[in-house]
């Protein structure tokens, strides 16, 4: 079967990892990821690719080309190819979890980081490969 199915709250909830790839199409990728206490996901300019956020449990911050904006549960954030962008952990007290949608894909398939420190040793990023090219 083409395509995927989950629950998205669950999924996200559930995370412990900095970033966890669940599902890449051609033109598409949802990734969960969650955010330590004091932690960020580091400030980024996607040439390509647009980026829609989506907050799940805790509190943060979005910075957009400067311009801060508070988030919590259910908050959204849609970031434009090109735009300046983090997303920070604000809470004292637990962590950030969030999934993402990124257009087109960004990520190689598959990708698993525990922290943010093994995201930033590795230089993956999409190469063309889907989640469906690797299922039989």
């Amino acid at each position: 079967m083409k395509g995927f199915v989950t629950n998205i709250e669950t999924a996200t909830l559930e995370n412990e990892n900095f970033r966890r790839v669940l599902y890449t199409a051609e033109r598409s990728q949802l990734v969960v990821m969650c955010i330590p206490i004091g932690g960020d996901i580091g400030e980024e300019v996607h040439k390509d690719v647009d980026q829609f956020i989506r907050i799940e449990k805790g509190e943060g911050q979005s910075i957009l080309d400067g311009v801060e904006r508070e988030l919590t549960d259910g908050s959204v954030v849609v970031i434009p190819a090109g735009v300046r962008h983090n997303i920070k952990n604000t809470s004292e007290s637990v962590a950030l979890k969030l999934y993402t949608l990124y257009s087109p894909p960004h990520h190689e398939d598959g990708t698993i980081h525990k922290t943010k420190a093994d995201a930033a040793k590795d230089d993956e990023h999409f190469e063309g490969e889907t989640t469906d090219d690797l299922t039989p």
